[in-house]
C-alpha cells in the first residue's frame, strides 16, 4: 500500500486540535466568503461561493480516504478546500497566496499546530493553474477537488443565448461531473456529461487545458494516473 513518507505523515489524529467544522463556524471566514463570492459575481467570474468551496472541501478529504492516507491529512485537505478561495476578497489576482495568508492569521489564532498551518497554506497558495507548484499529498488533493468542480450550477448568467462568455458557456454545457478514485488500479478520473448544443469538447479544452494538466501532476504525487472522460470518451 502506498505511503507518503517523510515529515508530516504520521498519523495524529488523536491531536487533530481544529476540524472543518471549527471554520465552518468562524465569522471571519463565513462573512470573506460571502464577501469574495458577491465581488467575484459583480466582476464577471463564476459561483465561488458555499457550494464551491463545500464541496471542494468535501471532494479533497475523500481523494485522500480512498487513497487511505492518515486521518490528519484528510481534515487538512478539508479545510485546505474550504479556505482555499478566501484570498479573493483581496483580488482576483494572486487570490491563492492572499488566500494563504489570511488563513495562516486565521488558523493560528485559532491554536492549529504550526505544522499543520504549514501543510494547509502551501496548499492553498499553490492551488492555482497560473502559478501553483505543490508537491504533498494535501495540496494534490485540494488541485484534483478544485479543478473538478465544473457544472452548469456555477455559472450565474440564467440566460446563456446572451452570453458571449467561453468560460460560461462551457460551464452551461457540463450537466454532470464527478471525481472518482480507484485505489487499487492508482487511477484518479474526471468523468464529465457535456451538452454538445452549448458547447463542444474543443472549447472545453481550449480554456481547462492548463486545470487538466495541473491535475495530471496532482495525481502522479499521489501515485496515481489521471484520467478525463467527455460523454464517456477517454480524452486524457
Amino acid at each position: 500500500m502506498f505511503k507518503i513518507t517523510g515529515i508530516g505523515n504520521r498519523n495524529k489524529s488523536s491531536n487533530i486540535n481544529i476540524r472543518l467544522k471549527d471554520i465552518e463556524k468562524n465569522p471571519i471566514v463565513v462573512t470573506f466568503i460571502k464577501c469574495a463570492n458577491e465581488y467575484l459575481g459583480r466582476i464577471g467570474y463564476t459561483e465561488h461561493g458555499f457550494r464551491h468551496v463545500s464541496l471542494v472541501a468535501s471532494r479533497a478529504k475523500n481523494v485522500l480516504v480512498y487513497l487511505e492516507h492518515s486521518e490528519r491529512f484528510q481534515n487538512l485537505a478539508e479545510i485546505a478546500g474550504y479556505m482555499h478561495d478566501i484570498g479573493n476578497i483581496v483580488n482576483r489576482q494572486g487570490h491563492g497566496q492572499s488566500a494563504a495568508l489570511i488563513a495562516m492569521g486565521l488558523l493560528k489564532d485559532m491554536g492549529m499546530e504550526y505544522e499543520d498551518i504549514a501543510f494547509i497554506i502551501s496548499a492553498i497558495g499553490n492551488h492555482d493553474e497560473e502559478d501553483g507548484d505543490f508537491g504533498n499529498p494535501v495540496a494534490a488533493a485540494l488541485v484534483l477537488a478544485d479543478k473538478s468542480d465544473v457544472h452548469k450550477t456555477r455559472v450565474r448568467n440564467l440566460d446563456i443565448s446572451k452570453c458571449d462568455n467561453i468560460h460560461d458557456r462551457v460551464n452551461s454545457a457540463v450537466e454532470r461531473s464527478s471525481l472518482r478514485v480507484s485505489k487499487d488500479k492508482r487511477i484518479i478520473s474526471l468523468r464529465i456529461n457535456i451538452n454538445t448544443h452549448i458547447s463542444n469538447v474543443a472549447e472545453y479544452f481550449e480554456i481547462f487545458m492548463s486545470r487538466m494538466l495541473m491535475c495530471k501532476r496532482a495525481a502522479s504525487i499521489l501515485n496515481c494516473k489521471f484520467e478525463l472522460l467527455i460523454n464517456d470518451k477517454k480524452l486524457v
